[in-house]
């Protein structure tokens, strides 16, 4: 390639992305009355900047082929700043690690773009080995914290167990998304800690926080469940006693493992929670999202769960490097009471839903509880299709 056809391909490649990143979306025609759902992820591989995976350097790179690809852009932290929908998503590069990049977009539904630079988190005085899924909170004390997950080798497995990992929660705070203040890992009496969130306000003067406590990286053992617990301090995050909020149930969408999503939204009626279930299939892991409502003074009791998944992964977002799998880590309240609704497929690519918090509200308090018994669930469903075969007929 001579140093005239290189340049021409960069602006190629450049155009390209352009061209793909302004693409409008459009909503699925999948009525629920619940949430709508739309055409096309938010953020995908493809929208990694060309300056992240090219060398662009003629000398150093004559025929441009791409050094540093990237794998996927998913499980994203969302918050609403400056007028802009702003997602910090976990990107992972073709080497298996990941990183924070953030990326922005006037209407939160397209025209998503990466800023730059990825996010340059610190690091402890233990090096992460990797980090991922991000929750952002915008604390009443002033701070946005951003709570994570950071994964290190299991010091205690052989030599020759190269898969063996420790989950931790990572904290690190800011007040501009540019400058970061990495804080000490939280502290719990749990081996391993997934999916930790920070709970918006103080609760009785302390910081509040929900946790996912397992024995192992991938087990949850005698663990598990969505616990609760207080700090003092998120310059030096101690938990010593955390109570279950939501636990696993046998037969559900959560018979496995289940954890926070995003922090709770705060509404009139109580608390609005999103999380992740997941339950056994003859092909493997199925992770589903779900809601419930706790309590405005108390935020760690449940006053209303309805029953089934809220979520599902549909049509190509069944596919991916960890298939029929949706999570959500991130979702936006706007003053006007829309919600933005963020959520990943199948550890590949991310994608928004959008509702309201009015019909939110309803969905959690009016959908039936989960009966644990075909036979109730049975019984829920004729006592529905009685009462609509009554209307039916008044149609006729």
């Amino acid at each position: 390639m001579t140093k005239h056809e290189h340049y021409i391909k960069i602006k190629e490649l450049i155009k390209n992305q352009e061209d793909f990143l302004t693409m409008s979306n459009s909503p699925v025609d999948n009525y629920n009355g619940i949430y709508t759902r739309y055409k096309n992820p938010v953020l995908t591989a493809a929208h990694a900047p060309v300056h992240w995976r090219f060398d662009l350097d003629y000398y150093t790179n004559p025929e441009l082929q791409e050094r540093l690809g990237v794998n996927a852009t998913f499980n994203a932290g969302a918050i609403e700043h400056e007028g802009k929908i702003l997602v910090v998503a976990r990107v992972e590069g073709y080497d298996r690690k990941s990183f924070f990049g953030i990326a922005e977009s006037p209407n939160g539904i397209d025209n998503f773009r990466f800023r730059d630079y990825p996010v340059t988190m610190p690091e402890t005085d233990d090096p992460d080995t990797n980090v991922y899924d991000m929750r952002f909170v915008k604390h009443e004390d002033g701070w946005i914290y951003g709570l994570f997950c950071t994964e290190r080798k299991d010091p205690d497995s052989s030599e020759s167990d190269t898969s063996a990992a420790v989950a931790q929660c990572g904290i690190a705070r800011t007040k501009n998304f540019v400058n970061w203040e990495r804080l000490p890992d939280l502290k719990t009496n749990s081996p391993q800690q997934r999916n930790v969130v920070l709970h918006p306000e103080f609760v009785n003067g302390k910081y509040a926080l929900y946790t996912r406590p397992q024995d192992g990286f991938i087990s949850t053992g005698t663990g598990g469940g969505i616990g609760w617990g207080v700090t003092d301090s998120m310059e030096n995050a101690v938990i010593e006693k955390e109570i279950i909020v939501d636990d696993r149930v046998y037969h559900t969408i959560k018979e496995l493992k289940n954890g926070q999503g995003p922090s709770p939204i705060k509404t009139d009626k109580g608390w609005l929670h999103l999380a992740h279930g997941v339950r056994g299939t003859a092909a493997g892991l199925r992770y589903v999202l779900y809601m419930f409502l706790t309590d405005l003074k108390e935020p760690y009791k449940v006053i209303a769960k309805p029953g089934g998944y809220f979520i599902a992964p549909e049509g190509d977002e069944r596919v991916g490097d960890v298939s029929n799998v949706v999570f959500s880590n991130g979702w936006v309240a706007k003053e006007n009471g829309d919600v933005f609704i963020y959520y990943a497929s199948s550890d590949t690519r991310l994608h928004v839903a959008t509702s309201t918090v009015n019909k939110l509200i309803d969905y959690v308090l009016n959908t039936p509880e989960d009966g644990y018994r075909s036979a109730l669930s049975v019984k829920t469903r004729n006592e529905l299709i009685a009462k609509n075969l009554k209307i039916l007929k008044g149609f006729k």
